[in-house]
């Protein structure tokens, strides 16, 4: 029998690398496995964090604050969440729950109302912004979990909106600083308010209510009448404004500081006077009437001094 042999011309292939496949293998493996958490890390980087509602009402605010330069950062394309200035969310649902615009003249405009759509507010602050004018909006009182509202030293006018005291969350109210006018809120019903209404353009007396308050200031006003005693007013005395038409003080028994203005030495018509167990310093003014009163209207205070009184 014969057998066939091998052709010397026959094509000879070279033996398989095994090794070297498997390793090819292994590496695009790795590269496809990189790729795709590549493409989860990615897209669970850029999910934005931010609520539709919160952001559109907080650029809303920023056009109606007329787009200044201090809120550059609110951008459609950003999260408000991570990038933007002036604002915090809530760890657990991602509400904004902080806001504060302050000390900028480059805010201008007024409070929008599209406020009353950040629901979750706990402290909203804007201060120092004098080129901000209005009346602030009905809608904030939609604000239910506010605590903290600061709306100072702005343009703001017209006479204190009687909704504020309605939202019964609120524990702190700063509106010192604007330029409302009028009589003071009569029925006021949040008897834990911290209250600083300093520096507007307020007119009449003091309603009796206030002195059911946490903390009220009101000084640098153009109040008159009496300020109802044994409180916790809290305001700097010697920034007062009497009227000279003045025939009764007492302010006794409060939280009341600074010194004696000068100008009640010209209070000539002042038949009763007390000042007594406040936190008042420096010397009692001579002239008008202030020495004619016993020493006891000026007892228990910090360290006023001269007549009626020890000699400074």
């Amino acid at each position: 029998m014969h057998y066939k042999s091998e052709s010397p011309h026959q094509q000879q292939y070279p033996p398989i690398k095994t090794q070297t496949m498997v390793n090819h293998s292994l590496s695009f493996l790795c590269f496809l496995s990189f790729l795709s958490f590549a493409v989860f890390l990615f897209a669970f980087t850029s999910a934005e964090l931010c609520h539709p509602q919160d952001k559109a009402a907080l650029l809303q605010i920023k056009q109606d604050f007329g787009n200044p330069r201090t809120l550059k950062t609110w951008t459609p394309e950003t999260d408000c969440c991570a990038d933007w200035f002036l604002v915090s969310c809530n760890n657990t649902n991602n509400r904004v729950y902080f806001l504060k615009v302050l000390y900028s003249h480059h805010v201008t405009g007024f409070i929008s109302p599209a406020i009353g759509d950040l629901t979750y507010l706990t402290i909203l602050a804007f201060s120092k912004l004098p080129k901000v004018t209005g009346t602030i909006p009905q809608s904030i009182t939609k604000l239910t979990n506010l605590e903290f509202l600061d709306i100072s030293y702005t343009g703001i006018s017209g006479t204190i909106p009687e909704f504020l005291f309605e939202m019964n969350s609120l524990t702190t109210l700063i509106l010192s600083g604007n330029k409302f006018t009028g009589p003071l809120p009569t029925s006021p019903n949040l008897l834990n308010l911290d209250l600083d209404l300093n520096n507007n353009l307020f007119t009449g007396t003091i309603p009796a209510i206030y002195a059911s308050f946490k903390g009220v200031s009101v000084a640098g006003n153009k109040l008159t009448g009496t300020v109802p005693k044994g409180n916790d007013f809290t305001f700097d005395l010697s920034k007062v404004k009497y009227s000279v038409i003045f025939q009764e003080i007492e302010i006794q028994k409060n939280k009341i500081y600074g010194t004696i203005p000068t100008s009640f030495t010209k209070i000539t018509g002042l038949r009763v006077f007390n000042v007594s167990y406040n936190n008042l310093c420096g010397k009692i003014p001579v002239g008008g009437n202030l020495q004619s009163f016993d020493t006891s209207v000026y007892f228990h205070n910090k360290c006023l001094c001269g007549a009626p009184l020890p000699a400074c």
